[in-house]
């Protein structure tokens, strides 16, 4: 059974919530997985993921990327919630960093082997993760999700080279949220930065692929069942690559 916690911490005065889904403490160390959320905030949706990912013998970590309490809509519309994050993508950054030292702090995870993985504008936070090439985080995963870099950041800059995090981008080709220019620009930058990157492109799938009950076609939301199984395959196979290649659990010394 999971163990639920809620893991506080500051970011520039502002505190947040993350919450914590662990397997049974069973004296090891397990590799994690931070879920970043989309637009709406932690929600039910996050933590079922978080679940899932338990039982597959991870730790995971729903990261808060809005505040303590800031929770939106998961059907409506959460812009006042977002935007303020991607008008300052540092204070973004600065919170998800805070989050992956978190995810380092709690007993049983490995802090050397961590990965990230978000929907929508979660997507968007795992790459700016990875943007920032910090210690432990080997591998992010962003499903339908946002792919431009911060303005601060340029396509050869956006991190030092080589991006030692392994990226995989999973993209509907009829998403109009994220045109192909910003597909290539995403190859131009990853490919700069030296990243270890793949993307898996599924056709006629919209934005929020993953999502059921979307059904806004004319908006470029549509739920796509075949990409919603597809990408979840390939990000479990990503994961096990990424973290447990080496072996799932590490006994601490």
């Amino acid at each position: 059974m999971s163990d639920l916690r809620t893991i506080a911490y500051s970011v520039r005065g502002q505190r947040m919530e993350s919450v914590a889904v662990l397997p049974e403490n069973d004296g090891s160390l397990r590799p994690c997985v931070l879920v970043c959320h989309d637009w709406s905030g932690i929600n039910e949706y996050t933590l079922e993921t978080c679940e899932k990912l338990v039982a597959l013998g991870y730790a995971a970590l729903a990261v808060d990327a809005y505040g303590a309490g800031l929770r939106g809509d998961p059907v409506g519309d959460n812009s006042h919630l977002m935007t303020p994050c991607l008008q300052d993508r540092d204070l973004l950054q600065e919170r998800l960093l805070a989050g992956l030292a978190a995810a380092a702090d709690l007993a049983g995870v490995n802090a050397e082997n961590i990965a990230a993985l978000g929907y929508c504008f979660g997507g968007l936070c795992a790459l700016d993760l990875a943007r920032r090439n910090p210690d432990g985080l080997r591998g992010v995963v962003t499903v339908h999700g946002a792919l431009n870099p911060p303005p601060s950041q340029s396509p050869t800059a956006s991190a030092p080279a080589p991006m030692r995090a392994r990226v995989l981008m999973l993209h509907g080709w009829a998403d109009p949220i994220v045109p192909p220019a910003e597909v290539k620009g995403a190859f131009e930058e990853f490919t700069a930065a030296g990243a270890n990157w793949e993307m898996q492109i599924y056709g006629h799938a919209m934005h929020a692929f993953t999502f059921t009950g979307a059904a806004f076609p004319e908006r470029g939301i549509q739920h796509h069942p075949h990409a919603h199984r597809r990408s979840w395959k390939t990000t479990c196979t990503f994961l096990e690559e990424t973290l447990m290649d080496d072996g799932i659990i590490r006994t601490k010394s």
